[in-house]
């Protein structure tokens, strides 16, 4: 199938230029990197494009990947949400450490869950991510001072932290192609993360936390629970998304991943079990990925500790210097990471400490109901869900029709932060309770939209890109993901 399928004229040369396609495509063939594995993925996407299709077993798997969106932004806005109660009852001198603890576990996870889906394969990291995260989000809950607190906090970081790029890695090498824009459509859930976080965080606060007025460290623990009620649902939450992904979803291992190991004929079996699931057959056979290699057989299957220490002894950054072969890839390369890092810092310095935020502010103003300050916050992440369609709407049009091509996606990401910082401004100005409600709303709107396209061109560049630089002999797309995650994040803790 041809890399550029299913996009118009105007898309492709987007995403050309983007990347330097004809520099790297000369790299690609005078480096010799992956040509059998560029060979054979080229014949799993035909495969995917022209005989799975996008059936059942991809909705079922756009679900079950959603979550962990969704567990991602939960406890990153589920924290945020709590540190007020936090502060109040277990009164430490900076309760913003605890944010601090966990984009720690958040850049650890983010790199450790990326390289070991490279390693050993997708679906492990798939399943333990979101095991961890509620394993440690339930402790948390019943953590008996501050230290405590921010340690447990830390592992939940490590555990979720991993989702977003090995979800989105073991997402995209599943559907075909012409429905790789479904990718932006996973933003939707990541503002149901913070709207669900919100509404249960407003059940429960609201109705058993102390007054605001008592100063703090003199709140009794059993007078403030609303906190803990909160993080033990969050976490119940989470294992059962665990529980969903490892034991009602059959979740198959990445066909991609499998043929860069060498496991053809169980590649092989993973295409037929999907096709099945479609209700579909495929007509790609062993013989066609063999022939390519020149293999009869396929290789025996090495143990858990053998395959890791392979993998390692085999990494280097051979696949990362072309990045910065010439001029126009360095500047691609350096202006990619440094938005991801940027808007690492200001997406999570403002939706970390806006419920403490709104809850000085209500104080201040006179309004000091708890339950006010929960609503306001839920009525700000209910804005986020039209903000990520609007983005799966942009990118959507921008692949396939040809319309609204005047500056593309680029244009569209730049329009959407420019407003995210217009808002943002204007909230610093914000004088009426009514005015914080308002700019909150609306930079909700273009920060999700913001990030909706910001993944999918992000995406877009390590999907083409893919196709030339391999992590011979594995495919590496989670790990660019990861790193990109944890240079955003990264930035966010250095200047906290």
């Amino acid at each position: 199938m041809s890399a550029t399928h299913g996009k118009s004229d105007a898309a492709v040369q987007e995403d050309q230029v983007a990347l330097g396609y004809d520099v790297l495509s000369q790299v690609g063939r005078a480096e010799g990197i992956g040509r059998d594995y560029q060979l054979k993925c080229n014949l799993i996407n035909r495969c995917f494009q022209e005989e799975i299709g996008f059936g059942r077993y991809q909705w079922q798997l756009f679900v079950i990947t959603g979550l962990g969106w969704l567990a991602d932004n939960l406890w990153l806005q589920g924290l945020a949400i709590v540190l007020p109660q936090v502060q109040q009852e277990l009164n430490p001198v900076r309760v913003e450490y605890a944010v601090l603890a966990e984009f720690a576990g958040l850049i650890v996870g983010a790199t450790t869950w990326g390289i070991m889906a490279d390693l050993v394969g997708r679906t492990l990291s798939f399943n333990i991510t979101l095991f961890l995260a509620g394993l440690f989000g339930l402790a948390a809950a019943g953590a008996p001072n501050f230290v405590i607190f921010c340690s447990l906090i830390a592992c939940m970081g490590f555990g979720v932290g991993g989702n977003l790029p090995v979800d989105g890695a073991l997402y995209l090498e599943h559907i075909p192609q012409s429905h790789q824009w479904t990718l932006t459509l996973l933003s939707v859930w990541w503002a149901l993360g913070q709207l669900v976080a919100s509404l249960i965080s407003w059940a429960f606060i609201a109705n058993f936390s102390c007054n605001p007025s008592i100063p703090s460290g003199q709140c009794a623990k059993s007078a403030n629970m609303g906190w803990r009620y909160t993080l033990y649902t969050l976490g119940a939450l989470t294992f059962l998304m665990f529980i969903c992904r490892f034991f009602v979803f059959d979740v198959q291992e990445s066909s991609k991943f499998l043929v860069a190991q060498g496991r053809d004929e169980e590649a092989i079996k993973v295409l037929e079990h999907i096709a099945k699931r479609n209700g579909r057959t495929i007509t790609l056979k062993l013989e066609d990925l063999q022939a390519i290699s020149g293999e009869t057989t396929s290789k025996t299957v090495p143990n858990l500790s053998t395959s890791v220490w392979n993998s390692f002894s085999k990494m280097s950054l051979s696949h990362v210097r072309p990045l910065f072969s010439n001029r126009r890839l360095v500047i691609n390369t350096t202006l990619i990471i440094v938005i991801w890092g940027l808007i690492g810092i200001a997406y999570p310095l403002f939706n970390a400490y806006l419920p403490l935020y709104l809850s000085a502010q209500g104080s201040a103003s006179g309004s000091s109901s708890v339950s006010e300050t929960y609503r306001n916050y839920s009525i700000v992440s209910v804005l986020g869900i039209p903000g990520s369609l609007i983005a799966c709407a942009t990118v959507d049009y921008t692949r396939g029709s040809g319309r609204w091509l005047v500056g593309g996606r680029k244009l569209v990401l730049a329009v959407s932060t420019m407003l995210t910082g217009l808002f943002l401004f204007l909230f610093t100005t914000s004088k009426t309770t009514a005015a914080v409600l308002g700019y909150s709303c609306a930079s909700g709107l273009t920060q999700n939209a913001m990030y909706g396209v910001l993944y999918a061109y992000v995406s877009d560049i390590l999907e083409e890109l893919s196709k030339i630089l391999k992590c011979d002999p594995k495919p590496c797309r989670p790990q660019r993901s990861s790193r990109h995650l944890t240079v955003g994040r990264a930035t966010h803790s250095v200047l906290r």
